[in-house]
Order: C-alpha cells, then sequence, then structure tokens
C-alpha cells in the first residue's frame, strides 16, 4: 500500500509517532528516529483509510462537522494495524490496539482543527526544538495557568513568568504532551531544559525530518 501524501496525514502520523514514544515497551530499535518514521508512516498508512472523509480532511473550518472521535468505528481498521501492535507488544489484544489508535485520533483531530496562530509576527524564524522555519506558535515556558502557585510556592521569580519560547505547532503540542503544566512551569521552564528531556529528544529528531503540517487556509486535494 502506498503511504498517502495529504498534510492531515502528516499531521495523524505525527499523532502515531507521540503515542509510541509513551509506550513503555515499545522495542528499542523502534525507537531511533528512522525506525520510529518507518513504523509510524506504516501504522498511519494502514489505519488512515478507514477514516472518514470528513475526518481525513479535517481542517480548522471544517472542525464544526466533525465526529468526537470517541463516536468514530474502528472495526473496518486493517487487521495488519492491530497486529502489527500485538506482536511488537504495544497492545495486549485487538481491544487494546483500538484504543491506542482512538488516542492517536483524538490527538490528530485536535491539532488538525486547531485555530490559526494568533501570533502574526514571529520573533524566531525557526522553531527551537526541531529548527524547521514556518508558522510557529508563542509557548509560555511556564504556562499562565501556574503564575499563581508559581509565586506562592517561590519557585520562580515573577520577572520570569512571561518567558517564552517560539515552537511550530507539533513540537508545542509534544512538550505539552510529555509534562503537565505544573512539571513545565517548575522543571523544564526554559528549552535548553526541555531539550535534556529523552523523549523530546526523540521526539526532536524524528520531527526535524517532516515536513509542517496544514498550511492554513489551504485544503489538500481529494
Amino acid at each position: 500500500m502506498s503511504e498517502p501524501t495529504s498534510e492531515q496525514f502528516s499531521l495523524f502520523k505525527d499523532s502515531i509517532a507521540r503515542r509510541l514514544l509513551d509506550q513503555p515497551h515499545m522495542n528499542n530499535t523502534s525507537s531511533e528516529s528512522s525506525d520510529l518514521d518507518d513504523f509510524s508512516s506504516y501504522l498511519a498508512s494502514e489505519s488512515w483509510p478507514s477514516f472518514p472523509q470528513s475526518v481525513r480532511e479535517a481542517t480548522y473550518e471544517s472542525r464544526s462537522n466533525l465526529p468526537d472521535a470517541e463516536t468514530i468505528s474502528l472495526d473496518s481498521t486493517s487487521t495488519s494495524f492491530d497486529d502489527t501492535l500485538i506482536s511488537y507488544g504495544l497492545a495486549a489484544d485487538t481491544d487494546d490496539a483500538h484504543k491506542f489508535l482512538r488516542k492517536a485520533l483524538a490527538d490528530y483531530i485536535e491539532q488538525a482543527c486547531a485555530p490559526p496562530p494568533v501570533w502574526k509576527s514571529t520573533r524566531a524564524t525557526e522553531c527551537e526544538i526541531c529548527e524547521r522555519t514556518g508558522p510557529l506558535t508563542y509557548h509560555h515556558l511556564i504556562p499562565r495557568s501556574t503564575h499563581t502557585k508559581v509565586l506562592k510556592k517561590g519557585w520562580h521569580p515573577e520577572y520570569m513568568l512571561n518567558s517564552v519560547a517560539w515552537l511550530c505547532r507539533q513540537c508545542h503540542s509534544a512538550v505539552h504532551h510529555v509534562a503537565s503544566n505544573e512539571d513545565l512551569a517548575r522543571y523544564f521552564h526554559t528549552v535548553e531544559l526541555l531539550l535534556e528531556r529523552e523523549d523530546i529528544q526523540k521526539w526532536r529528531k524524528y520531527a526535524s525530518k517532516q515536513r509542517f503540517g496544514i498550511r492554513w487556509g489551504q485544503r489538500s486535494p481529494s
């Protein structure tokens, strides 16, 4: 089966890759960036055709017409997808494989339907994690929801609260995927600290080889 080439598919493959990096029983060879790329591409290609067309063409503009990820039937998912996860020890059975897929699908829909970046004039030309050039988002290194607690606990001085990093949408999502807002605020409040994490290092190697996802205002060809 040839691999789909739409920008939405690329976002879905990224979601699969992030979920694979979460797996404690993942084969060590599969965690290398090239192997992760191949493995996530295979899994994405096996499952992608079974999704409704509206999901495969998801955009910010079409978000109101999309079904919830929890309601999408996975009954027609290729058995090779299930068998592969089971054989690699990443799922105990078909139901477990579908739980993995549904989480990746939910991640993908969230990314595909995310609004365009608010910040029009970026202060960087490359993502500070993957170093790709393209649209960047504004990441508060100390999430705003934690500011009151940060000051109360004395974790950081007030002048640090507005520290930011410019990240592409995929790396921004990866950062929030690997740690809670409180942990980001307390332990990973600089780009340098984020890059010391093994999971972010692996993600960086993977993401640096990928194309950017959806271009705002454009739809991929059917």
